[in-house]
């Protein structure tokens, strides 16, 4: 499905002009007779481009084009209008104007009936610049809802600068001011998520706004079916599962996952004890049928191991993943603080981090504090991300 998307790239390249709709939050509800029913949420920015919500379980990136064409089948204009309008802008014939609405329209219908996909799809957007510094709002918002962990070994996520953890209509609050902000996507992070009775509720709400909802997990309950089914059912969209490649029911949770209709991600620190094994680990998920890998390095000395890996991964057609967040565990010990120089692309622009008691970071792992989602406005966190 990932690669189909890539083809698609230019699709809808036709030429940039004056941004002919309003930036804002914009949403549509099918008829209730229409089958398949489904459900639209459209940010626009001020330079034209957009995020399209389907279903709230993918976020679909549109250049201009595109976006306006989104945003004429939200309000209601007929394919018939929309192509004269559009012609006359982009300088393209009538007939290909609909016939470029039309097409965006099928992949959207087919979108909302897909649901083992990427959460994030591109289409027709220029790649060179994802994180332009004209974004009203993070694309992602990365929640550590606790830093405690379900292993026996002692915690050495960053605990001791937060000193509580915020309460299940707490966090209700900042998934309201989020969404209300235009953040699409939420991933529930930690420590382990899982620790936490009220996961589930949190899920329940964030499908409820509209958001695009992900988690990111060992694992370890992942294996207990009626766990995992009522994760699914409150509309978990997608989960990354951190693979302790020792632990037999590390990989027993990924094969129950994998058996589920849900876009899955496994995460592999490599370092001194398995780099060794890398490559056999690496052919033994792909025979599972894993086919989205991120990995990282516990220490420097397995940097060039982790390119490597990636490396044969990507030659075997595997997508890799980059730019979601480790859960803090003893397992993932590399670079639990960084410096605020060291951002990498997109942190403080394209996703936010969030810790256990509210503070907003602009990346797991970096210092500094923009506010805090539960006491603060937005506007003065947004303003507070760190100079482009």
């Amino acid at each position: 499905m990932a690669q189909w998307f890539d083809n698609l790239i230019n699709l809808f390249s036709k030429g940039i002009s004056t941004p002919h709709q309003p930036a804002g939050f914009f949403s549509y509800q099918s008829p209730a007779n229409q089958v398949p029913s489904f459900r639209l949420h459209l940010r626009l920015e001020d330079d034209g481009t957009g995020l399209l919500i389907i279903n709230a379980h993918t976020t679909l990136h549109l250049n201009q084009t595109a976006a306006e064409y989104a945003y004429s089948f939200i309000q209601g204009r007929s394919p018939q209008e929309t192509a004269l309008d559009m012609s006359q802008r982009y300088r393209v014939t009538i007939e290909q104007s609909q016939a470029d609405y039309e097409d965006l329209l099928d992949k959207v219908m087919l979108l909302s009936t897909s649901e083992d996909i990427d959460p994030v799809t591109y289409l027709g957007i220029e790649r060179m610049e994802p994180y332009p510094p004209t974004l009203s709002a993070p694309y992602r918002l990365d929640c550590a809802l606790t830093y405690r962990t379900s292993n026996v070994q002692p915690d050495e996520a960053p605990s001791q600068r937060v000193k509580r953890e915020l309460l299940t209509d707490e966090w209700k609050v900042i998934l309201d001011r989020s969404w209300q902000a235009g953040i699409p996507h939420v991933l529930f992070t930690g420590g382990e998520p899982t620790t936490r009775p009220d996961l589930d509720e949190l899920l329940t709400h964030a499908q409820y706004l509209g958001m695009v909802t992900g988690l990111l997990t060992d694992g370890l309950r992942l294996s207990e079916h009626d766990y995992l089914q009522g994760l699914l059912l409150s509309g978990l969209d997608h989960i990354m599962i951190l693979l302790e490649d020792r632990k037999e029911n590390s990989w027993e949770a990924i094969r129950d996952v994998l058996a589920e209709d849900i876009f899955l991600t496994v995460h592999l620190t490599l370092k001194s004890t398995n780099t060794g094994r890398s490559q056999e680990i690496l052919h033994r998920l792909q025979k599972m049928g894993v086919q989205n890998l991120s990995i990282t390095a516990a220490t420097p000395a397995e940097n060039q191991a982790v390119k490597d890996l990636a490396s044969i991964a990507a030659s075997s057609g595997m997508k890799l993943v980059w730019d979601v967040p480790v859960p803090y565990s003893i397992f993932n010990p590399y670079q639990l603080e960084r410096e605020e120089e060291h951002l990498t692309e997109g942190a403080g622009k394209g996703w936010l981090y969030v810790e256990p008691d509210g503070d907003v970071l602009p990346a797991q792992g970096v210092t500094m504090v923009m506010g805090n989602l539960l006491t603060d406005e937005w506007p003065v966190i947004w303003k507070n991300r760190p100079a482009v």
